[in-house]
């Protein structure tokens, strides 16, 4: 059914995800002419490549996920794919950061926390399409 609570969940990480084009991970004071990810005082996922297809692959996996509440197992299976998506995101973010040697005075963003919030919403998402696997089981076994 697409009224339950992992609909919500899903919904909410793909408008996170959504979120990140239009908010920066962190910004800078001024343009720093030495840098690559603050020539223009902002480091978002439209800076890297690998960073906006992560991003939008966990999105796109959660979108679909929602209208897939009559298979559980591919629902479920698509939310895996999110969570990996975001986690390698996560990372390769965190991992361009801290190798720029010019983000001295950076200071972090709410598009920093947005990928934290896509995870913890897909895992949300993913156990409670859990519990529904579950339940119909059981309800299988009484037949």
């Amino acid at each position: 059914m697409i009224q339950r609570i992992q609909t919500i969940f899903l919904a909410l990480a793909t408008m996170a995800a959504g979120g990140l084009l239009g908010l920066p991970f962190a910004s800078t004071p001024e343009a720093e002419a030495n840098s690559s990810l603050f020539a223009d005082q902002v480091f978002n996922i439209n800076d890297h490549m690998v960073l906006l297809v992560t991003f939008l692959l966990a999105g796109v996996f959660s979108l679909i996920a929602i209208f897939l509440f009559k298979n559980r197992k591919l629902q479920m299976n698509l939310s895996i794919m999110a969570i990996i998506a975001t986690i390698i995101g996560l990372g390769f973010g965190l991992f361009i950061f801290l190798g720029d040697p010019e983000h001295g005075d950076a200071g972090f963003e709410i598009g920093s926390l947005m990928p934290v919030l896509i995870l913890i919403f897909i895992i949300l998402g993913w156990r409670s399409i859990k519990k529904d696997d579950k339940l119909v089981r059981s309800m299988d076994r009484l037949r």
